[in-house]
């Protein structure tokens, strides 16, 4: 997926564990089907998870989890991830990796969600808890600051699509990118907001939310980025009772919007060819934006 991918593979993390686990090396090792982009993941038994980034920008979440996650945590309705071994570069492969416990759940799917508005309650729940964390200290959100640092580079990818054989109204969305981009800032406090919930991101049981994973992009900023979930996974039929419930006025969720969109066209002409779960969220995040 990215130019500097380092290759992974079963041998190698039944070889690090091996080295620097002793008491997990009979386990057997599996690579799952994810649509992760930052690190590859291996199952590890039935009880664990292997991460290793694939790329440099991936080797400061290692550090970003064990400081933060055990600090979110208990403020969180649902589970997040738990580290339980951090790994040191071996066997050839150059970076910190980590073990996770494995958290019970299947990942839903865009346009397949069976319980909507449950799942609207419980995304709601979870995003106005993290917003309730404590902020002393924390780090700055990925996407945390204002909808004008991605502008141009969201103009960039639209022109890009429009040059694509993917059917793509390219006057469509920088109209919705415009409205976006004309709601007035974020003036509250910072709050505490993931930033990346997209639905491989989580997990679900019984239709009900039980986990969200991959932490390190959050941080402090504006909550509206947190609203992308209305529209790469909750269908039209519940976006207003999802509002409600996370309790944004009509600006931040015309910013959050605009994330949604900026974060689909960048991500389309990037992962269309090595991401098949990322590019079909990105096409039908675009479809739901310019179909409102």
């Amino acid at each position: 997926m990215h130019a500097d991918e380092v290759d992974t593979g079963t041998d190698l993390v039944e070889q690090l564990i091996r080295g620097q686990f002793p008491q997990w090396a009979d386990l057997p090792v599996e690579r799952l089907a994810s649509g992760g982009t930052v690190n590859a993941v291996y199952r590890v038994g039935d009880a664990l998870t292997a991460r290793l980034p694939l790329a440099t920008d991936g080797v400061e979440t290692v550090e970003w989890e064990q400081r933060w996650l055990p600090r979110l945590a208990p403020a969180l309705p649902v589970t997040i991830p738990t580290v339980v071994g951090r790994g040191e570069p071996a066997g050839g492969y150059p970076w910190t990796w980590s073990v996770h416990r494995w958290i019970d759940g299947e990942c839903p799917v865009e346009a397949r969600v069976a319980e909507p508005e449950i799942l609207a309650r419980d995304l709601a729940g979870f995003i106005t808890a993290l917003r309730k964390v404590d902020v002393d200290g924390a780090p700055i959100a990925y996407r945390g600051g204002p909808l004008a640092t991605v502008d141009a580079q969201t103009r960039a990818t639209i022109a890009e699509l429009s040059d694509t054989d993917e059917p793509f109204d390219a006057e469509a969305a920088l109209a919705v990118w415009e409205q976006s981009l004309a709601a007035p800032p974020w003036t509250g406090p910072p709050c505490w907001l993931h930033s990346d919930l997209m639905p491989s991101n989580l997990l679900l049981a019984g239709g009900r939310l039980t986990g969200v994973l991959d932490f390190p992009t959050a941080g402090v900023g504006d909550p509206a980025c947190d609203l992308i979930v209305a529209w790469n996974l909750l269908p039209g039929s519940c976006r207003d009772a999802f509002q409600d419930a996370v309790d944004v006025d009509d600006a931040t969720w015309s910013r959050g919007r605009g994330w949604a969109l900026s974060m689909a066209v960048g991500q389309l002409p990037y992962y269309r060819s090595t991401n098949p779960i990322i590019s079909a969220n990105a096409r039908h995040v675009i479809r739901e934006l310019l179909a409102a």
